[in-house]
Parts: structure tokens; sequence; C-alpha cells
């Protein structure tokens, strides 16, 4: 059986993931596109946060690089 809070802190940070993606994504076709900044700006802050390292063992600078690479492809 799986943990409910471990689904809760997984969720969480897929949502993160999507929304970060979103936003790049965004940000390449309107380069100017201010709520797609906002949302980078502040999922960033999220994966940097002590809450992010509560959730997951995983080094949020990788995850933001790793994503990045994903979208830039």
């Amino acid at each position: 059986m799986t943990d409910p809070y471990e689904n809760l802190a997984n969720a969480i940070i897929l949502m993160a993931v999507k929304d970060y993606r979103w936003a790049l994504n965004k940000l390449e076709k309107r380069s100017n596109y201010e709520p797609a900044k906002m949302i980078i700006k502040e999922v960033e802050r999220f994966f940097r946060s002590s809450w992010y390292r509560e959730l997951t063992s995983v080094d949020g600078n990788f995850l933001i690089e790793k994503i990045r690479s994903e979208v830039s492809e």
C-alpha cells in the first residue's frame, strides 16, 4: 500500500513540473509573456526551497536543468 503523504508530495512536484514546462514553452513563443516569467520564478524558488527538500530527495537544480534541456530540444 502506498503512503498517502508520499502520493501528495509526488502530486505537488508533478504539478510544479507541468507548470514549469508550460511556462518555458510559452516563453519560447512569446518572450515577453509576464505570466510565464512569473510562473518560472515561482517554480524555481519552490524547487530550491526547504519545503521541496522535505518532499523529495531529487535535487531541485538538477530538475530545473533537466526540464530546461527537454524543453529546448
